[in-house]
């Protein structure tokens, strides 16, 4: 028996969850590295300001910066696929227009996690982006 796409998106927004939460103590705890090298690389960061583009900035600036960009990019994606799902029987023309995106671009998240971070986080994106996608497929049938 095939799941439904409510269900579907609910645990894609489930495991979202469990994708910012993780998200949230890796960008809490970033800058307190137990190695020894690695706290040399996040002091090399956050000594030396340069300009670009009109602002002047370090490169833990930037880190800091995009890592917050990306909490808002999942509670976003959460959000949205929550949202969906309380729709998605009754508005399947709209609830489509909205996961196909959202869930591609999961998926190039998954991918992206994997090639430069680490598999939990590539997992949960990925995850998400099947789940979101599969939703859709559900509904056609």
């Amino acid at each position: 028996m095939m799941m439904k796409a409510k269900v579907l998106l609910r645990i894609a927004a489930g495991l979202m969850l469990v994708h910012l939460l993780g998200h949230a103590v890796g960008h809490a705890t970033w800058d307190k590295p137990e190695d020894p090298k690695m706290l040399d690389v996040v002091t090399a960061m956050k000594s030396y300001e340069a300009e670009f583009m009109g602002a002047v900035k370090s490169m833990a600036d930037y880190y800091n910066g995009y890592s917050l960009l990306i909490f808002g990019v999942y509670a976003m994606s959460l959000a949205l696929l929550w949202i969906t799902s309380g729709f998605v029987e009754e508005q399947t023309v709209v609830a489509k227009k909205i996961l196909y995106p959202v869930g591609i671009t999961l998926l190039f998240f998954g991918i992206v996690e994997f090639m430069f971070f680490f598999p939990f986080a590539a997992s949960m994106s990925f995850l998400a982006g099947i789940l979101a996608i599969s939703s859709v497929t559900v509904l056609k049938k």
